[in-house]
């Protein structure tokens, strides 16, 4: 039964050494990293950086983020429809006419919150 995943183990063994084999190849042919001060001090557009990496953004940049995926995803299912818009009839029509109502109102709702606002 065990010479039935002689190939499975075989092949786990042919990767595992070819795995290794490129890392310490690597160690000994590859380019030596040299280590000075020059090299391991942070550089940022040329300035010295003011202030921490950690520090904290506001919600509006998610929040924008976030909308943009939506509408854009929102965006993407309108290709296959404008493909398929004879196949479908009126009764595509009139779904994607109530998919863009949606797609508006939701872009209204948006506006009158203000999550499009950076102020």
């Amino acid at each position: 039964m065990l010479e039935q995943y002689l190939p499975l183990f075989l092949m786990i063994a042919v990767g595992f050494v070819f795995g290794l084999t490129n890392i310490l190849i690597a160690e000994f042919v590859g380019p030596r990293k040299n280590k000075s001060k020059e090299k391991l001090s942070v550089y940022e557009c040329g300035m010295e950086p003011i202030k921490t990496a950690r520090e904290r953004f506001s919600v509006k940049f998610y929040l924008v983020a976030m909308l943009f995926i939506l509408f854009d995803i929102e965006i993407v299912f309108m290709y296959p429809w404008a493909i398929q818009f004879q196949e479908l009839g009126m009764i595509g029509l009139t779904a994607m006419a109530l998919f863009m109502v949606l797609l508006f109102a939701g872009y209204i709702y948006v506006l009158k919150k203000g999550g499009l606002e950076w102020q």
